[in-house]
């Protein structure tokens, strides 16, 4: 079962330590950073609803394996009663020993699947004014595997300045069901952020 509370500061010091390790090998090349998801994957993410504010969404997230792949599933339904909206999964992480000759991360690949809707990575940075202040992209699930890529500069921030999102300030990165009623479904086998 996934972490069901806020201890994101755990969260981030344990995904900073896989961030550390990767960045000692080969990683630090020119290379993509890629997050597959293993058997220890719950460890550093965890499943949130708007039920601690109040909402009414309900979910869960569990960890599937097909063959030697591994995968998160995201599944629930998404309420906007009492002001709510989201289910999402999501984890602590930081780019900010990333960069190379003056380049940083331009975007996010995932490997998804789902139930045909619509769905968003919501960043958090640590420029966050408030609870509620994040950067988006959405993305379609279809009943088959495939990659899909989001460039950063595809990503609005919500609530707040239009500032660009840059990839050293990232804090907090999430697949998220978000803002309208409907049944999640949606699978991530792999992460990975480019160059």
């Amino acid at each position: 079962m996934f972490i069901n509370s806020f201890k994101v500061s755990k969260i981030i010091f344990l995904l900073s330590f896989i961030v550390m390790v990767a960045m000692s090998s080969k990683a630090i090349a020119d290379e993509d950073l890629a997050f597959p998801f293993n058997s220890d994957s719950r460890k550093y993410w965890q499943y949130i609803s708007d039920q601690v504010m109040g909402g009414v969404s309900d979910g869960t997230v569990t960890l599937e394996q097909d063959g030697e792949m591994y995968y998160a599933r995201l599944k629930g339904n998404v309420s906007t009663r009492n002001n709510g909206g989201v289910i999402q999964l999501r984890t602590g992480i930081s780019f900010a020993n990333y960069e190379q000759d003056g380049k940083n991360f331009q975007g996010v690949r995932l490997n998804v699947r789902g139930n045909g809707e619509t769905y968003e990575i919501h960043i958090i940075t640590n420029d966050m004014a408030y609870y509620g202040d994040f950067y988006s992209a959405s993305f379609q699930a279809d009943s088959d595997w495939k990659m899909i890529e989001l460039p950063f500069n595809l990503f609005e921030r919500k609530r707040f300045n239009a500032s660009k999102l840059e990839a050293k300030n990232i804090r907090s990165f999430a697949i998220a069901a978000y803002g309208r009623d409907f049944t999640s479904d949606v699978s991530v086998s792999t992460i990975e952020f480019y160059y």
